[in-house]
């Protein structure tokens, strides 16, 4: 191979003529950070009529990103850089063995082996692409979804491979840590700028907290209870405290203040496949949640419980003892996936569709339905930012609240102008279809019988709901039917009142108010 003589003045880089005509690019970056080596930028230009110009601007290209130490200064993979990110993370070892199955399932395959410096908007894009067309990365050929990868006999679990998009939670997840590892790879001058800034993730998914009804959180805590005292005093302190469950877990006697009711979250337990390790809560931060009467009554009979236990086996509880563990002696912790596990196999039997953590949705939802602030909530479950993640994420929709919100709306309209149902109305009377027309016409029927005088006032539309067992909306459109029939007065900010009106029984449904009176309807 010969050097090319160009007659133009040297300057920093070469550019090499090939035997094959074309032109190789070549300007010196550095030493290799990775390889201890040296680093060029290289680029070919095919053969052609003005390829010394561009050769040359490619030349200058790459002296002008090494002088702005905007090109590449290492030939690492994506893979180097990645093992070398999550081996320095400072995370817990949980998170890392996450990142780790996120990185070697849904990144290594398939831009793992490209260089650092050559990942682009349109290369994560394109793996973006692939992450929500098939979680599995399926070759698009047919095959068999097994319900375990060890031998086994198939059966109805095993059923052909049918592609599941990976969830958008889950691909921000695998964007935040690139985007760590590329942060990283600037400050270490692998890159001059990280491409990350340029991709873009799929949006925040909505929140749908679903926590289980007031009924089905009734039905829950009685079924625990019924199995083990010590199962539901868990469950139970669960919905109580909305602690998350590696809390709970890591929850030991001296964390627990019985005289001042208080229940002190220190730290949490976090599982990795069959191991466990005691670590600080999420947000690294300690907590005091208050407790109320019923949840110390049950806790000290909790704690007579094992101490009984423990008297038996000529054991003394000790301070740190875990509050609920397997071991006899209250030295070992719970695991997470376990209680969890337990938890939807009891829901499973009660044909309730629920999990664990609904159970912290469900504690701040009851508490903001109860009226709590906002930021003692966030305080209680353990967010920070006041309150934003608790409002965002945590607070489910409450019919009560709704309806509240709904009657004080209503309150302040101004009256609306009652339709023209004169058929409608008289049919009411006759044949009443709907369930305020029947509350109408029980109503109109104490009228007739004198258990209701004129001049009385009507209950309030929340006491007739109560009384018919309707919702208050119902209620309120039997007296507005009742207004239509002029057997009451209704005016704004106040009860209606049962005026004197020409309503007599003969125009009353004789059947209906004889079955509402208990008379027969005759004379």
């Amino acid at each position: 191979m010969a050097r090319a003589t160009n007659p133009r003045k040297r300057e920093r880089g070469s550019i090499d003529e090939l035997p094959s005509g074309t032109l190789r690019v070549r300007v010196y970056a550095g030493t290799d950070p990775i390889t201890k080596r040296r680093h060029d930028l290289v680029e070919v230009i095919p053969a052609g009529p003005k390829a010394w110009e561009r050769a040359d601007e490619v030349r200058r290209r790459f002296v002008d990103e090494v002088k702005q130490r905007r090109s590449p200064r290492t030939t690492a993979t994506v893979d180097q850089l990645l093992d070398r990110y999550l081996d320095q993370h400072q995370g817990g070892k949980r998170t890392v063995t996450g990142y780790r199955e996120y990185v070697d399932k849904h990144v290594r395959p398939f831009i793992g082996k490209r260089k650092v410096g050559d990942l682009d908007a349109d290369i994560l894009d394109s793996l973006y692409a692939e992450m929500r067309r098939c979680r599995d990365h399926c070759t698009h050929r047919k095959q068999i979804d097994h319900r375990t990868p060890m031998a086994h006999e198939c059966d109805h679990r095993c059923g052909p491979h049918r592609c599941k998009p990976l969830g958008n939670a889950t691909i921000r997840k695998i964007h935040y840590i690139l985007s760590g590892a590329y942060k990283r790879a600037v400050r270490w001058r692998w890159v001059g700028a990280s491409p990350m800034d340029q991709a873009e993730p799929p949006p925040v998914p909505s929140p749908d907290p679903q926590p289980p009804t007031p009924d089905e959180a009734a039905c829950l805590i009685a079924e625990s209870f019924r199995v083990d005292p010590d199962w539901g005093m868990l469950v139970w302190l669960t919905m109580v405290s909305g602690a998350r469950r590696g809390e709970l877990c890591a929850l030991r006697w001296r964390h627990v203040d019985l005289e001042r009711a208080v229940v002190t979250v220190r730290r949490a337990i976090a599982q990795d496949g069959n191991d466990t390790e005691e670590k600080d809560t999420k947000t690294h931060q300690r907590r005091h949640v208050t407790i109320d009467p019923g949840t110390v009554a049950a806790l000290i009979e909790h704690r007579q419980r094992w101490e009984a236990r423990m008297a038996a086996l000529g054991l003394e509880m000790s301070p740190d003892a875990f509050v609920f563990s397997n071991s006899p002696d209250g030295s070992t912790s719970l695991k997470p996936s376990s209680v969890t596990q337990r938890y939807g196999r009891m829901a499973d039997r009660l044909g309730i569709d629920t999990h664990l953590h609904n159970l912290r949705h469900y504690s701040a939802t009851e508490l903001i339905a109860a009226g709590v602030d906002v930021r003692t909530v966030a305080g209680r479950l353990g967010h920070g930012g006041g309150g934003t993640t608790t409002l965002r994420v945590y607070a489910a929709w409450v019919a009560e609240a709704d309806q509240r919100a709904a009657q004080g709306l209503a309150d302040r309209l101004p009256a609306r102008p009652t339709p023209a149902t004169t058929n409608d109305g008289e049919r009411a009377r006759t044949n009443p279809r709907s369930p305020y027309e029947r509350v109408a016409v029980e109503l109109l029927a104490r009228v007739v019988a004198g258990s209701i005088n004129v001049g009385d006032q009507l209950p309030t539309g929340k006491q007739l709901g109560a009384e018919f067992g309707v919702a208050t909306a119902t209620a309120q459109r039997a007296v507005a039917l009742l207004q239509t029939w002029g057997v009451v007065e209704v005016s704004r900010g106040r009860r209606a009142v049962v005026r004197a009106s020409d309503v007599a029984p003969d125009r009353a449904t004789p059947k209906y108010l004889a079955e509402a009176t208990g008379e027969d309807g005759t004379e």
